[in-house]
């Protein structure tokens, strides 16, 4: 039986998924030329990573809160303009610190938007294809893996971090009219009383699900956030060769979050989500093997293919659990999300900062390990009410 297509407002919330995270991972992916332009090293530079993921961790959920009855296409289109401003404003510091600032202020977009994005699609799409929607709307995460990133990469690499900051903003305004011109007005989910929050947090699947989502994260970023200069350190490469290996990860991720949506909602988003992290515990239990760029390729196979693909099984996760909390729920997503991206750039700093680079991809593997024992045991709790 053919399902329906999508309706175009999911498009273009995808777009706009895709200029987020392309501004999101853009730090990673010039972490050597930020570094250079400031004269601090590389796992200061990544302080901005971490400074920019708590501010969505602990934003994300009040932001939900404060925007609740808000009109979600003005609040999204808002938030994208709001994204264009900041990421201008960065371009032009002329301090590491005036950049970090700024940075954390640019960071309370995605705090809003993917969360919001994701909560919206509950009422866009019947009840049978949730899953769908939102592992779609998510795919904009891989395409800026695959495209956004190597791209930004590449521009940072020839023309300097700022130029690359510049182009997210120029994105970001498209994204902006894009939103404003397909998605229906008047789509506001219910608002969470205090008494909706307080069963979410009391709701041990929907923690799980959150604690899960922290565990990957961190796992990840202990090396996904030094990428660049340990490929640099590793394997002597250059901003095009950088480039090449970010698109490669970034096709691996498009390819796995393109299968996720495809078979989410036929074989469950708890074990979707179980696939993918097992699928990147393997690339950290093997990253000692990556010796050269056709090795370090296969190595990064797995781990892409699981990357994005793992979140958007995860959001689905919650908002099957529980559709009615999913504004909520999601947006604490985003804040596990983001707290694990801040513990794990914080750690693979402070190891790499004490020539301990080898050990990181161990911590990596090891919370991997810790995230998959969890996500078996959320399948056995109850469903909240």
């Amino acid at each position: 039986m053919t399902r329906p297509p999508l309706p175009a407002a999911l498009w273009a919330l995808l777009a706009g998924n895709f200029v987020i995270g392309t501004g999101v991972m853009l730090v990673a992916g010039t972490l050597n030329e930020i570094s250079a332009s400031f004269g601090v090293s590389v796992a200061a530079a990544g302080q901005l990573m971490t400074a920019g993921a708590l501010v969505v961790c602990f934003g994300a959920p009040l932001l939900a809160a404060l925007v609740a009855g808000w009109d979600r296409r003005a609040l999204l289109a808002l938030t994208m303009v709001w994204y264009a401003v900041c990421n201008v404003a960065a371009s032009l510091m002329p301090s590491y610190l005036g950049l970090l600032l700024t940075r954390m202020l640019t960071m309370l977009a995605p705090a809003i938007f993917t969360a919001q994005a994701a909560a919206s699609v509950s009422l866009l799409v019947p009840a049978d294809q949730r899953g769908r929607g939102v592992t779609f709307v998510f795919l904009g995460w891989s395409m800026a893996s695959v495209l956004g990133l190597p791209l930004g990469a590449w521009l940072g690499g020839h023309y300097g971090w700022r130029t690359a900051f510049v182009a997210i903003a120029v994105a970001a305004l498209l994204s902006a009219a894009s939103i404003w011109w397909t998605m229906p007005g008047g789509i506001r989910p219910a608002a969470l009383t205090r008494a909706a929050w307080v069963r979410v947090f009391r709701s041990p699947a929907l923690m799980g699900v959150l604690m899960v989502t922290a565990l990957q994260s961190t796992g990840q970023f202990v090396l996904f956030a030094y990428f660049a200069p340990l490929l640099k350190l590793q394997l002597g490469a250059d901003a095009t060769a950088q480039s090449f290996m970010w698109a490669w990860f970034g096709a691996c991720g498009l390819v796995g979050n393109l299968l996720v949506s495809r078979y989410i909602d036929r074989i469950g988003a708890g074990r979707a989500s179980l696939v993918t992290t097992m699928l990147m515990a393997t690339s950290l239990l093997l990253w000692p093997l990556g010796i050269n760029f056709l090795i370090f390729a296969l190595v990064l196979l797995p781990w892409g293919l699981g990357c994005f693909a793992a979140n958007s099984a995860q959001q689905a996760r919650l908002v099957g659990l529980a559709p009615a909390m999913a504004p909520g729920s999601v947006a604490l997503n985003s804040s596990g999300m983001f707290i694990g991206q801040a513990i794990g750039a914080a750690t693979g700093g402070w190891l790499l900062a004490h020539d301990a680079a080898s050990w990181m991809h161990w911590v990596g593997f090891g919370t991997m390990l810790a995230a998959m024992a969890l996500s078996i045991m959320v399948e056995r709790l109850p469903r909240p009410q």
